[in-house]
């Protein structure tokens, strides 16, 4: 890995500073020392990308291009995914402080995403309308919505780009691509893979930038056609009212405070597992993190106990470790939530079971933390702290959960551990999430569509539907009869 590399904007096929010369940092969340800089774009920078994505949509080598053909560049973008997936988590991981075992892991599988996608790409059909007129032939055809922004969080950029950027170029679009500022890194190396591929100039360009320089701009801009956001609740709202501005069409995929649902007839050492991997995987830096576990009164004590037990077999470490189960924070923001979070839920009577604090070492590590909650008012309970923070509270009949778990604003991911595969059928049912795991926790498939409901978000990603989101329908319509249009004052 390079030492200390500069990382330029990829716009139109070519690499170049900001028009403004604005260079950032990037810190390393292991040692808190920075380790890039980055280039930054200015609204001249915003301008170049999204007028290139305009102009290709009308360039033959991309416009003309059949459906085969696009598929096959992106099993070829697969290819290099794929064969570059250690190198790529090992930047991920040096940029964000994720583990090198989920980065460089999660990179493999997400060459599955684009596979699948360019499997669909000559299988957007139209349709023939058996339609109620005489003498005519009216037919369906799907074609490209046309410039598409994507804008992707940190935590987990290759995987949340796949689920933009892989049905966009199988429908033909154009995209800009907007990387977090707070550890861009990633997507620049993908950029270089995108360009390796082959894919024309202006199809994909990657930037970054500020909110005021880049995001605003970009989101408002009159030539955008479709805005694929993955952020904050917060973020989304300034997203929607820019998209006031250009008409986009605007899916959001926002952030939870997911429900994880222990019956008392659970396995409950597969549950134990369930909720380390729901708050704890990822160091707690996952939309979807379980971050409530609801658990049957009876069994309380005893899962807790379990859960404790587990706990001190994890290791926090080097993210670069093969050993290491809980990597550090991306950023000092998120330390100091947490802790803030923790000293309120303290005052309401909250009790911290293990954790609960920094660890006294350089870098941004906090130690998973179990915290028993009094009540449904526990602050940890409602806030999204975006760390390794597990919060559990007991609940005495299955009515009693189903109510705790929708009570909140948001409806992303959910979970129900159970032996009882009616019960399993009936509460996930009645959960108001956009998904329910039973009995597993955190799995995903380019087959299996990704959202959620209320402020979690709207739109889905991933999944076969996921491609038809990035065209529009258009209906042509042809008179077959032998005699000339009449009356035109006439509809017919």
């Amino acid at each position: 890995m390079e030492q200390n590399p500069h990382y330029k904007l990829f716009i139109d096929g070519t690499w170049s500073e900001g028009s403004t010369g604005q260079v950032m940092t990037t810190y390393n969340p292991a040692t808190g020392e920075g380790w890039a800089t980055f280039a930054c774009a200015a609204p001249a920078d915003v301008e170049r990308a999204i007028s290139a994505a305009r102009r290709v949509l009308d360039d033959p080598t991309w416009r003309d291009m059949t459906q085969t053909q696009r598929g096959k560049l992106l099993y070829r973008l697969a290819d290099l995914i794929e064969e570059n997936a250690e190198h790529i988590g090992r930047i991920e991981t040096t940029d964000s402080g994720k583990l090198l075992a989920e980065t460089a892991g999660q990179t493999r599988y997400v060459a599955d995403y684009y596979r699948y996608y360019g499997g669909l790409a000559d299988k957007i059909e139209g349709a023939v309308l058996p339609i109620d007129k005489p003498d005519m032939h009216v037919f369906t055809k799907r074609e490209p919505i046309g410039v598409v922004v994507a804008i992707v969080p940190w935590n987990a950029q290759m995987f949340l780009t796949a689920t933009k950027l892989g049905p966009a170029l199988a429908a033909g679009c154009s995209v800009v691509l907007k990387a977090s500022e707070i550890a861009p890194a990633p997507m620049f190396e993908f950029a270089r893979l995108c360009e390796q591929a082959g894919f024309p100039p202006g199809v994909v360009s990657v930037i970054t930038g500020d909110a005021e320089n880049c995001a605003i701009p970009l989101t408002r801009h009159p030539d955008i056609d479709r805005i694929a956001f993955t952020g904050g609740p917060d973020t989304a709202r300034h997203v929607v009212r820019n998209s006031a501005e250009n008409f986009a069409v605007t899916t959001l995929e926002l952030g939870g405070k997911s429900p994880i649902l222990v019956f008392d007839d659970a396995d409950l050492d597969g549950a134990a597992n369930g909720l380390i991997a729901g708050n704890f995987g990822a160091s707690g830096q996952s939309c979807v993190a379980g971050s409530r576990g609801l658990i049957h009164r009876p069994i309380f004590e005893e899962l807790v106990q379990k859960i404790a037990d587990k706990a001190t077999q994890i290791t926090v470490g080097d993210p670069l470790n093969a050993d290491t189960h809980v990597g550090p924070l991306c950023t000092t923001a998120q330390i100091t939530r947490i802790e803030e979070t923790l000293a309120t839920a303290s005052t309401q009577g909250a009790r911290i079971r293990f954790g609960g604090a920094p660890l006294d070492q350089p870098g941004n590590y906090m130690a998973p933390t179990l915290v028993e909650c009094s009540d449904l008012e526990t602050e940890t309970l409602k806030v999204e702290m975006f760390g390794p923070v597990m919060s559990l509270i007991p609940f005495d009949t299955e009515e009693e959960a189903i109510a705790i778990a929708n009570g909140t604003p948001f409806g992303l991911g959910s979970g129900v551990f159970t032996q009882n595969l009616a019960r399993a059928h009936r509460v996930s049912s009645r959960i108001k999430a956009g998904i329910c795991w039973i009995n597993t926790y955190r799995a995903v498939s380019p087959i299996a569509p990704f959202g959620g409901v209320n402020q979690s978000g709207y739109g889905r990603e991933a999944g076969i539907e996921a491609v038809l989101d990035y065209t529009r329908t258009k209906t042509t319509w042809i008179s077959t009869s032998y005699a000339p249009m009449s009356n035109p004052f006439v509809m017919r």
